[in-house]
C-alpha cells in the first residue's frame, strides 16, 4: 500500500481552534484509556539514560501524549523525569490539567513550538507521538536533521500503520467518542454538541484516522530517510514494538547522539 500525502482536518491552520481542542482531547481521553504506548516503556531507558539530564520535549503534544502514565512507569523517586509539553496549537487547558495531575512533573510551553525548529531552550530527549506521519518526507527529515543539528536524542512513535487491519479498526475507533465524551474533562456542553447533535468529533476521527494510516512511515522509509540524514554518529534504532499479542505493533526510531568524551 503506497503512502499518501494527504490532510487531517485538526492539523490545519483553518480548524477552529476550539474543535481542534476537542479532537485532541478526544484522542487523548481514548489513548490514555487504552494505554496505546504502554509497550514502547523498555526502548525509552536507553535514550534517557545516555541523555546528559532525565528531560523529555514531547513535540505535537495534541491532548498531552501518553506521558500521564509513562512518566510513572519511567521515572521514580531516585530518577524522576521531567516532560514539557509542546504544540505548534497548544491545547493550553489540557496542558494544564496533565501538569496538576502529574504533580508538576509534566510542565509546557504556552508559545507554539515547530518540531523542524525546536528553540534552543528547549533541551532533552524529543519524543513525538502519532504525529511524525502528520509531515511529508522533506518535512520529517527536517524534524530528524534539526535533533542531530541540536545534539538532542530523539523518538518517533506510532501506533497507525498503513495495514487494512489497522484502517478497519477506525471505524470502532471512530464511535468510541459516543462513549468516553461525557467523562472528558473540563466537561463542556460545546463538546457536547459536537459529538452527538451535530457529530463532528466522530467524523473527524474517522477521517483523520483514515489518512493518519494512510501517511504513516514503515520502518523501511524510516531507514531511507536517516540515510540522508548529514549526521555524526547517531545510533539508530527502528522497528515495530508489541507488548502481547492483543496489542497493536507500534512504529519506533529512535536515536541516540554519541556519546560526549
Amino acid at each position: 500500500m503506497r503512502r499518501i500525502q494527504f490532510i487531517e482536518f485538526h492539523d490545519q491552520p483553518w480548524f477552529p481552534s476550539s474543535i481542534r481542542d476537542d479532537i485532541t482531547d478526544a484522542l487523548q481521553f481514548g489513548l490514555s484509556f487504552l494505554k496505546a504506548y504502554a509497550p514502547i516503556a523498555p526502548l525509552l531507558h536507553g535514550p534517557l539514560d545516555s541523555a546528559s539530564s532525565r528531560s523529555i520535549v514531547d513535540m505535537c503534544s495534541g491532548g498531552g501524549g501518553p506521558w500521564l502514565y509513562l512518566s510513572r512507569k519511567l521515572g521514580g523517586a531516585a530518577q524522576a523525569i521531567h516532560v514539557c509539553l509542546t504544540d505548534k496549537y497548544p491545547n493550553l487547558r489540557a496542558f494544564q490539567n496533565f501538569s496538576g495531575a502529574s504533580e508538576n512533573r509534566i510542565t509546557f510551553c504556552p508559545d507554539p513550538v515547530d518540531a523542524m525548529n525546536v528553540p534552543g531552550e528547549l533541551t532533552g530527549f524529543r519524543t513525538m507521538f502519532t504525529s511524525f506521519h502528520h509531515f511529508s518526507p522533506k518535512q520529517a527529515r527536517a524534524i530528524l536533521q534539526n535533533a542531530v543539528d541540536d545534539g538532542q536524542n530523539i523518538g518517533i512513535f506510532e501506533m497507525t500503520r498503513r495495514a487494512p487491519l489497522t484502517l478497519g479498526l477506525m471505524f470502532p475507533w471512530a464511535l468510541m467518542p459516543l462513549f468516553f465524551t461525557p467523562w472528558i474533562r473540563p466537561f463542556r456542553w460545546s463538546r457536547l454538541l459536537r459529538t452527538y447533535v451535530i457529530p463532528i468529533v466522530p467524523f473527524v476521527f474517522l477521517f483523520d484516522g483514515i489518512v493518519s494510516c494512510l501517511r504513516t512511515y514503515r520502518p523501511e522509509e524510516l531507514r531511507e530517510m536517516v540515510e540522508k540524514l548529514t549526521e555524526n554518529g547517531y545510533r539508530w534504532q527502528i522497528g515495530e514494538q508489541s507488548g502481547t499479542a492483543a496489542e497493536m505493533p507500534i512504529t519506533y526510531l529512535i536515536g541516540c547522539a554519541p556519546a560526549r568524551p
